[in-house]
């Protein structure tokens, strides 16, 4: 095998390890980055979720307090004011979602399906947990979802849920007396949850990894081509050219010309002792004949 083939073949696979480790790190990276903006995303929304239900607590519910005593508004809950104004992003966005899923809800839109009544459960098994996130398929891509626990921390809560002839007539009448009762105190009723589309951030994720990779290659295929072509200028011409006129001397031919020195490298130390060489022999031979 050549020496430009041996030379090539090390960078090869030098640019090939590089590169593998550089993409697996760059993929590791921009994906951890995406999932990231999507948690930010997420917290954003869960903070925006919990400051609708305290402006609906302090602000909305005393201004509706004589009302309340007549008929029941869900207007003054503040979950429902939470969930609703949610329900306009998710007109304009059907991706994005928030719901105060539970497991006996007193609205029946609010009872949990299947993997929200898993997230609850895992609520209810870790006291300790104050918030937890993961992903799932939906029929649009994947998402990722933010949940918080909901628990009875405010004996309030339990004039409306406790039992059913404890909880307003009012509301009652709106919602019936077969759910949303027998919380208790301290209790875990269900999770506040919101999801997020992990598809954009990921697809831009894909599009700078991309961009990043070919950056890469256009700039491994402009080195590769300038090594080779100092390579072969620099070194693999001037040792060709020595050894066409060694192969000249040696078989007896001592007219061909000379080699030029130049510069002080390596390849100019070596050609001034093969002029050296061929001077020395040159007058052994003169001296022989």
């Amino acid at each position: 095998m050549k020496l430009l083939y041996k030379f090539n073949l090390v960078l090869l696979l030098i640019f090939a390890l590089g590169g593998y480790t550089t993409a697996q790190l760059t993929r590791t990276v921009l994906q951890d980055n995406a999932q990231r903006e999507v948690v930010s995303h997420a917290s954003l929304m869960m903070e925006a979720a919990m400051a609708a239900r305290e402006y609906t607590t302090n602000e909305v519910k005393p201004l509706l307090a004589k009302e309340l005593e007549s008929r029941f508004l869900p207007q003054s809950v503040p979950s429902y004011a939470a969930t609703q104004s949610f329900t306009k992003l998710h007109a304009a966005h059907p991706d994005y979602s928030y719901k105060e899923a539970a497991l006996n809800p007193t609205n029946p839109r609010d009872r949990v399906v299947d993997w929200e009544a898993d997230v609850v459960q895992r609520f209810r098994d870790h006291a300790e947990l104050k918030e937890v996130t993961g992903q799932r398929q939906t029929p649009s891509g994947p998402s990722l979802y933010l949940a918080r626990p909901i628990r009875i921390s405010d004996g309030r809560c339990l004039a409306c849920h406790s039992t059913p002839s404890a909880a307003p007539d009012t509301m009652k009448a709106l919602y019936g007396s077969n759910n949303g009762f027998g919380w208790k105190l301290g209790e875990v009723v269900g999770s506040q949850i919101v999801s997020v589309p992990l598809s954009v951030p990921q697809s831009e994720a894909e599009r700078a990894y991309s961009l990043i990779m070919g950056g890469m290659a256009v700039t491994f295929a402009v080195i590769l081509v300038a090594v080779n072509a100092l390579f072969y200028l620099l070194v693999l011409r001037p040792v060709n050219r020595i050894a066409r006129i060694a192969d000249a001397v040696s078989g007896g031919r001592l007219d061909v010309e000379h080699f030029d020195v130049r510069g002080k490298d390596e390849i100019a130390v070596l050609s001034n002792a093969f002029n050296r060489m061929r001077r020395s022999l040159e007058k052994a031979m003169a001296m022989l004949a």
